[in-house]
């Protein structure tokens, strides 16, 4: 195990990449093809102090909500980041979801905070339970931290459990900090972010996941304005502003997001449908229905540990799928849907191999 902050990044970079990878979470990449106009968008410079003017009103408008609510970021992880460094002192205690995606976690360590836990358990179908949170607050809590579509399971909570842990935080002095890079991929009609519900919330986002789009590491902040105006002034310190090209074609992506997200749907929709033939024909694993997102999150029924297997599914069978220990639940692995169908249909054969040895 290495020594990093958050040993799943530093995994998913070093890492062997076997030829069927199904350890990914973001939405198959675009082209420049499938974002009209990009090329002759491209420009090298110009006013993005505080983020390029015209893409913060773009967010503002698609999530429903002022731009002084909006702050941009290096992707969700930059925004994520960027909300710890504004609102944690050190000492100040982080309650945040296990299982989870551990940089989450450990950006909150190195900045001097206490990571405290609340249980998102299997035996509930991992639903974000507001009295999980209330028994884990603290005096010193100042941030509850959670997902939604949910890292690595793909649930999707409900508003009245998102409502009632905004009043529980609320009374303890808490605020909440919803991560939504996974939000936009729930199917049906676009969903409201989390700081349009209450001051008490803080959304954080991105066009990584859901949309295609890593390579621009377009992320931002919603939450009220006096905590976007602390994000601004945390960012003065870290980045400065953000890469100009990089948010001019985001700005582009912005107009053209109704048909990106046609796209995504057109990946994700029919390759969920593989993955739930596959699991509905295995006993040898459980698992839970994904609201959205991109990935999830079987369970081996009869190992406590499924590391040994991934380790075996990569080398025997050149299949990769990432080990539930980097989400603190060493039984599972997360399984991505979100690449190309061809890319799927051999990879779960190779996983159906692997189980079949392992039985």
């Amino acid at each position: 195990m290495s020594s990093s902050y958050a040993p799943y990044m530093h995994w998913a970079k070093q890492h062997a990449r076997p030829t069927w990878n199904l350890a990914g979470s973001n939405v198959l990449a675009c082209t420049l093809d499938d974002l009209p106009g990009a090329s002759e968008a491209l420009e090298l410079a110009g006013d993005n102090d505080n983020g390029y003017r015209p893409l913060v009103e773009a967010i503002a408008a698609r999530y429903g909500v002022s731009p002084d609510m909006v702050a941009p970021a290096q992707g969700t992880s930059g925004a994520n980041f960027l909300v710890y460094l504004a609102l944690v002192e050190p000492g100040d205690e982080v309650l945040v979801e296990r299982p989870g995606y551990d940089p989450l976690a450990g950006a909150v360590t190195r900045l001097g905070g206490c990571v405290t836990r609340f249980e998102r358990r299997y035996e509930d179908g991992y639903r974000l339970d507001p009295d999980a949170v209330r028994r884990a607050l603290t005096s010193k809590t100042r941030l509850v931290v959670v997902t939604n579509t949910h890292n690595p399971t793909g649930v999707l909570a409900s508003d009245a459990e998102l409502d009632e842990i905004g009043r529980v935080a609320e009374e303890a002095g808490a605020r909440v900090l919803v991560d939504e890079v996974y939000l936009d991929s729930v199917p049906g009609p676009a969903r409201r972010p989390a700081a349009a519900r209450a001051p008490v919330f803080i959304t954080t986002s991105s066009l990584t996941k859901s949309y295609g789009l890593s390579g621009l590491r377009c992320g931002w902040v919603i939450a009220g304005p006096d905590i976007t105006e602390r994000v601004y002034r945390a960012r003065d310190i870290v980045d400065g502003t953000g890469s100009f090209p990089s948010e001019r074609l985001s700005l582009l992506a912005f107009e053209h997001l109704d048909r990106l997200a046609a796209r995504a749907r057109s990946i994700l929709d029919p390759n969920l449908g593989l993955v739930r033939a596959f699991l509905a024909s295995r006993h040898d694993l459980a698992w839970v229905e994904p609201g959205g997102g991109t990935t999830l999150f079987p369970r081996l029924r009869d190992a406590a540990d499924a590391a040994p297997f991934v380790e075996r599914l990569a080398f025997a069978h050149d299949t990769g799928v990432v080990p539930g220990h980097f989400f603190q639940a060493p039984a599972h692995f997360r399984l991505g849907f979100c690449g190309r169908r061809e890319e799927l249909e051999e990879g779960l054969r190779r996983l159906g191999r692997a189980l079949e040895e392992q039985g």
